[in-house]
């Protein structure tokens, strides 16, 4: 039994039970859960393997990859912004950044583009790691990609694209002209006191960092192909498909293998690398949850994160994840199948079962974290048990 360390307030009970029966009967090697409800840490959990290879246990400050739950510490950056009066959501990107204009883009929006449905989820020129460290030769690489259906027309998952935009966005409008990684350190992480970076220092020592436990070989992923869903797996097997097209570039992105490279952890990939304390984003989501009064976040940012964006005129099928999907600005909203909260609430899955979301209905920030990946595209049974657990103990303390 791995030894489980941390805390619980009363009537969170549930979340470390369930917690300890992951590692019991969920084969989990190393994990964190954080709860904030009104801005109070209620469950703050961590235990397991740190490393698989030296079997350094995970610790209270262990940080660790979270794939997309990146996504949602990228879009409280980006309201962050917004609510700083640096954009408008529903004003033209290329009047921030005109050579985004081209090949058809001259019309997109924020918030087109922040719904996933602007049509560039996919990157054709080849991101490798040098050109990410070089925020000029990504600004130039994303600017010329054609959309690949009638921005608004329809939406799909911008797995790895959003980021990039995301990020250019801000130094367009930045007066200090910050990449996005920069200013989450300086506008976000700072003020909160989080330990959670978008491009990782590089005085932050190995030892911190959990590595990952990629059980992603054939064999094993063919034994788990039921759990994903069977059109985003066909679409997957065919390179010449914009799934594959959309999971193919960067290489440090989709290679899973790569985020155990110190290298890919350095530069910026704002959809994908971030990396940081489980209790670092529930702090965050917290803060957003119950009216992010210690950053200053208006009432009008908040209400247009929590609220669905519009879907496409064309429906909510997801061209990328083959399924329907709902989204707001650069953060999941609940959908059937999903339905990780209250309509409010809003957040992001990442790769292998991590999850970061906020709920303002209950005044809530959640985030789990492991580091031996699993197969689910969503609703790992390790993440959506605690998340339940944490949520119906939330409710009963609601006044």
């Amino acid at each position: 039994m791995a030894r489980i360390q941390g805390h619980t307030a009363s009537g969170y009970e549930e979340v470390r039970q369930v917690f300890e029966a992951n590692f019991r009967t969920r084969k989990e090697l190393g994990a964190a859960v954080a709860v904030v409800v009104q801005n109070e840490l209620v469950v703050d959990l961590w235990g397991g393997i740190a490393d698989p290879k030296t079997k350094q246990p995970w610790a209270e400050d262990t940080m660790v990859n979270m794939f997309s739950v990146t996504k949602g510490m990228a879009a409280l950056a980006i309201a962050h912004a917004h609510s700083r009066g640096l954009f408008g959501y529903d004003q033209k990107v290329a009047e921030y950044w005109p050579e985004f204009s081209v090949n058809g883009k001259q019309d997109i929006t924020v918030r087109t583009l922040l719904s996933h449905q602007a049509g560039i989820p996919a990157i054709d020129a080849p991101l490798d790691l040098d050109t990410l460290a070089d925020a000029d030769a990504v600004a130039a690489a994303i600017a010329v990609q054609a959309p690949e259906w009638e921005p608004g027309e329809k939406h799909g998952y911008h797995s790895f694209s959003l980021g990039f935009y995301e990020s250019e966005l801000i130094r367009r409008v930045d007066p200090q002209h910050r990449t996005l990684g920069r200013y989450f350190a300086d506008e976000i992480a700072a003020p909160l006191g989080l330990d959670f970076y978008i491009g990782l220092p590089d005085d932050i020592p190995n030892e911190r960092i959990a590595r990952l436990a990629m059980d992603w070989y054939r064999a094993k992923i063919i034994f788990n192909l039921r759990k994903f869903p069977p059109d985003f797996l066909k679409a997957t097997f065919n390179r010449k498909s914009l799934t594959a097209r959309v999971f193919a570039n960067p290489k440090a992105a989709t290679d899973v293998t790569e985020y155990n490279n110190r290298a890919a952890y350095r530069v910026e990939m704002p959809s994908a690398n971030g990396v940081g304390t489980v209790r670092s984003v529930a702090i965050a989501y917290g803060e957003f949850a119950s009216g992010g009064a210690r950053l200053g976040i208006d009432a009008g940012t908040l209400d247009s994160l929590s609220q669905t964006t519009a879907p496409p005129s064309s429906g909510p099928f997801d061209e990328v994840l083959r399924i329907d999907t709902q989204f707001s600005l650069g953060v999941m909203k609940p959908f059937p199948g999903f339905e990780f909260g209250s309509p409010d609430a809003y957040g992001t899955p990442g790769f292998g079962g991590s999850m970061g979301l906020a709920d303002p209905a209950l005044r809530m920030g959640f985030c789990y974290a492991m580091n031996r990946a699993g197969y689910h595209m969503f609703n790992d049974p390790r993440e959506q048990l605690l998340r339940d657990a944490a949520r119906r103990a939330a409710e009963k303390s609601l006044p």
